[in-house]
């Protein structure tokens, strides 16, 4: 039998804590309220206070007996209502002749329904007449009652003075055909209540054992692997019939018997009890209230993720009540970060369906709380912390959920709202939006600022310490922004209006691993430099481990068989470790051997001649898969092995001299190809299919129109053939209705459809190499064709001179020196191509990245050769480093660096 006879009316004869923590269904409302409980600051004393509450209660209950009593089964109405009555004056009047001093305020907790009321006895009443005094405030009859007292049953014959009750002591009451769960949990709730009523009352310092009991509680709830606790499972049998036993030791679900401790010690009111302990003007209770609130939270943090669920209302609570009474304390930080952190890894299905109805006002005012803290830090440039943002985005990310549950057909919200929940949560948080995007644009304007001083030779760490925070705090932004009608665009405005400093921002502190999805939503607010740096986010990091590197030697004669082998029968992981690079019977090894190998597989694979891929047509730079390539059954683990060079290569930051096609590129992008894309690739089919688009629609209908069907005409190794676009498109006209379908099928076909496959093996190698997880398509998702050009071919202007020379320093030479004169002189009449072939014998590097020479990852040295006068140079392509020998003219060095220019000689004289 449960004890749920509650009435609603009986709140005037209980202290209630005015919680709103419905968010857990398992929650029990009907608790003291905090009120009485905290400290009055108006100087009266809280015990008497709840005293004073409690017999007003019992006063006022015989003029609000509820109405549903009167209609009981087997009650009659007028003598139910004389024995209330009855009862009342005969205990009013046997108290006034009682001494104070054996006067009794007793709680009593309805375990079913953790409610708690206030019943006042005397010492010398039987447990009979305490039953009796129950069932009158309860209407749940004497013979279903059952007191507990310290883990005892309370009989009806004993005194209360014979269990030695306290005033103020707690009881439990129960049914008496119900057995009671956990018994030794709420002894030792009760232990905890006792403890800090006492130590809350004494005016002398108490012994106190909070710490000790809450230990013990925390101890008794099962974890993942444990059975059903010792103690309740002998409590269990003493009361379960014998044909039941089979079935006893079924474990039931955790998160059951989980949620049924944690109701226990929510029902107690223990986190206003301890709350009220703190406030307490005696320095020993604060501490200990404070060393146990700490306990409890980090015990709870402690637990397993999924465990904590069910701890997060009672947080929750202390969260509240600390804020409440004392916000400017340290412990109500600290309460407030465990709450958010628990809410990172809140499960809102397991066990707490319904729960967000209310979850979104319970942490709208930390949310609010910290916003206006990001805003304070912000203007002061003083952070914000990292912790704090973090908080900050785990109560945003949960305000969110429940805002979406609610007005989920209305998101984008046009305000303003009528007859919404959260409406004024909604409203509220619209104003922070504003706030928190107007600051932002402030420190974003100083953020420019220091990126201009950092140019003129200002601290560049400056940077790094102020501004760390703030792309976390955008995203937030812009999160808060996807609620509102029209709020994405004032973001976007403002972000393409300080465009140089978000860039930097993104390049600065965007981290491997977070999520920058939202960033591609305004991509007209990045530039190369952002976009290439969260494409390269994808990938791992390149581990120069020597013991964990990838080993290849590979004889020159047969580059790309071997190569192919090495590469494709490795494992990513193998090939994410790093690579160590040697060619069969050469000295030189290391990072400058490994560039030159990138270049010349990527050389070999892009070459005509192995009919992988073909030139396109109006820019021979550019490459695409060759369609007629498929009849060698080895090609498309030939394109798979591209895939993983060109990947490599990009994780190693060479550029290898290979432009993508414009169709190439967006078939690896997952995009539909449309009209303009093929303006490049196929001009003299763009301009006939613009012309079909753009003809006159009478002329086009009519009889001296064009006469095209829905077909075309291919040609693979000279054998032509002639397909239909669409089933029975042989027999359909293309009119000026249909003819914009029909060039749309017309480019799927001709440019999409014969290299599907290709590009799906490519895709395969290329995305084998990416962090583990990453989906397809994601690194040129993010980039722009120009992007990818870039990244693989770098720069487009011809190589600078001026800015070689200003990022290049020297070893046993001076600047001054006339060797070093004629050096840069012999450079500057070179063609482009001998600049290239120097380039590359100096450093492996035959093309320059679009920041120029400043790009690469370390300076550029010139070092003195002490041997004769009139040797070849020599390169160290690893450091970056060209010796030279101290020529006697400039006619000699000249001859020495045009020989060198040759492209067969400057592939193998280098040293490592």
């Amino acid at each position: 039998m449960t004890l749920n006879h509650l009435s609603a009316d009986d709140d005037d004869s209980s202290n209630n804590l005015d919680s709103s923590l419905s968010v857990v269904p398992i929650t029990d409302h009907l608790k003291r309220k905090f009120d009485d409980f905290a400290p009055d600051y108006d100087g009266v004393d809280i015990l008497a206070k709840m005293r004073k509450h409690e017999i007003d209660a019992d006063h006022m209950a015989s003029s609000a007996t509820p109405s549903w009593i009167l209609s009981r089964s087997g009650e009659n109405s007028d003598s139910y209502r004389s024995i209330s009555s009855s009862a009342e004056c005969s205990y009013d009047c046997e108290s006034s002749n009682r001494s104070e001093s054996t006067r009794l305020q007793l709680f009593v907790r309805m375990m079913s329904g953790g409610k708690t009321i206030v019943i006042h006895a005397d010492r010398n009443d039987t447990v009979e007449k305490l039953h009796q005094r129950i069932e009158w405030k309860t209407k749940i009859p004497v013979i279903e009652q059952r007191i507990i007292y310290k883990g005892k049953q309370l009989q009806n014959e004993q005194s209360l003075s014979f269990y030695s009750i306290e005033q103020d002591a707690s009881l439990q009451l129960v049914g008496r055909m119900q057995s009671t769960e956990h018994p030794i949990a709420w002894q030792t709730i009760d232990d905890i209540m006792y403890t800090i009523s006492r130590m809350y009352k004494s005016e002398e310092d108490l012994p106190s054992n909070i710490n000790e009991k809450i230990d013990a509680f925390f101890r008794m709830i099962p974890r993942e692997n444990d059975e059903v606790n010792g103690d309740d499972v002998c409590a269990m049998v003493r009361h379960t019939p014998w044909q039941d036993y089979g079935t006893l030791f079924k474990t039931k679900e955790k998160d059951e018997s989980i949620a049924k401790y944690i109701k226990i010690f929510s029902s107690s009111s223990v986190p206003g009890a301890l709350v009220m302990l703190y406030t307490s003007s005696k320095e020993m209770n604060k501490l200990c209230a404070k060393s146990s609130i700490k306990l409890f939270l980090n015990k709870c943090i402690g637990l397993p993720k999924n465990q904590q669920n069910y701890c997060l209302p009672i947080v929750l609570e202390f969260t509240r009540l600390l804020k409440r009474f004392c916000p400017d304390q340290k412990l109500y930080v600290t309460c407030r970060n465990t709450l958010a952190s628990m809410l990172e890894t809140f499960d809102n299905s397991r066990g707490f369906h319904g729960g967000v109805l209310t979850f979104g006002s319970e942490i709208f005012p930390f949310f609010s709380e910290l916003a206006d803290l990001m805003v304070k830090e912000l203007v002061q440039y003083t952070g914000p912390s990292f912790s704090d943002v973090e908080k900050f985005a785990s109560f945003w990310h949960h305000l969110k959920k429940a805002i979406e549950f609610h007005v989920p057909c209305s998101i984008p919200i046009a305000l303003p709202l009528q007859n919404t929940i959260l409406e004024t949560e909604i409203v509220q948080l619209h104003r922070l939006f504003g706030k928190l995007l107007s600051t932002m644009d402030v420190c974003m304007c100083r953020v420019e600022f220091l990126l201009a001083e950092k140019e003129g030779g200002g601290n560049s760490e400056s940077l790094s310490a102020s501004c760390s925070q703030y792309l976390a705090i955008l995203k937030i932004i812009n999160s808060m922004a996807n609620l509102y009608q029209g709020a994405k665009e004032h973001v976007a405005e403002n972000l393409n209006l300080r465009k140089v400093a978000f860039c930097a921002l993104v390049v600065k502190f965007a981290k491997r691993g977070d999520d920058h999805q939202w960033i591609f939503e305004y991509r007209e607010a990045t530039n190369f430099e952002a976009r290439r740096h969260l494409a390269m986010l994808l990938f791992p990091d390149v581990k120069e481990e020597y013991d964990e590197m990838h080993e290849m030697l590979i004889d020159r004669s047969n580059l790309l068989a071997e190569s192919f082998e090495y590469i494709v029968r490795a494992s990513p992981e193998a090939l994410h470790s790093g690579l160590f690079m040697e060619f069969k019977n050469e000295e030189a090894t290391g990072p400058g051997v490994l560039r030159e190998w990138f270049y010349l597989v990527c050389q070999e694979l892009f070459n005509q001649k192995n009919t992988l891929f073909l030139r396109t047509a109006d820019d021979f730079r550019r490459f695409s898969p060759n369609p007629a390539s498929k009849v060698d059954p080895m090609h498309s683990d030939f394109f798979e092995f591209t895939g993983r060079v060109i990947a490599l290569a990009l994780m190693h930051k060479v550029q290898v001299g290979v432009l993508f096609d414009r169709v190439f590129f967006l078939q690896l992008a997952g995009s539909r190809i449309s009209l303009e894309d093929i303006k490049d690739t196929d001009g003299i089919m763009y301009n006939s299919c613009k012309q079909i688009l753009e003809m006159d629609p009478v002329f086009f209908d009519s009889s001296a129109g064009l006469g095209l069907t829905f077909m075309l005409e291919t040609e693979v190794l000279g054998k032509r053939d002639t397909i239909e676009l669409c089933p029975g498109g042989k027999s359909i006209a293309v009119n000026s209705r249909n003819r914009r379908h029909y060039v749309d099928l017309l480019i799927e076909r001709r440019f999409a459809t014969p290299i599907s496959e290709h590009v799906k093996q490519f895709s395969r190698g290329f995305t084998a190499m990416l962090s583990e997880s990453v989906p397809p398509r994601s690194f040129f998702k993010r980039i722009n064709l120009e992007d990818l050009d870039g990244m693989l071919r770098g720069g487009e202007c011809a190589i600078s001179i001026d800015d070689w020379k200003a990022h290049t320093e020297y070893n046993g030479f001076k600047e001054t020196d006339r060797q070093i004169d004629w050096f840069w002189k012999i450079l500057k009449k070179m063609t482009e191509e001998e600049q290239r072939s120097i380039l590359f014998f100096w450093t492996s590097n035959k093309f320059v990245p679009v920041e120029g020479f400043r790009g690469l990852s370390s300076k550029l040295y010139i070092y003195r050769l002490y041997e004769a006068n009139d040797r070849l140079p020599l390169s160290h392509t690893c450091f970056y480093r060209i010796c030279l020998p101290k020529y006697p003219t400039m006619s000699l060095m000249e001859q020495r660096l045009r020989y060198i220019a040759q492209d067969h000689v400057s592939s193998s004289f280098g040293k490592w």
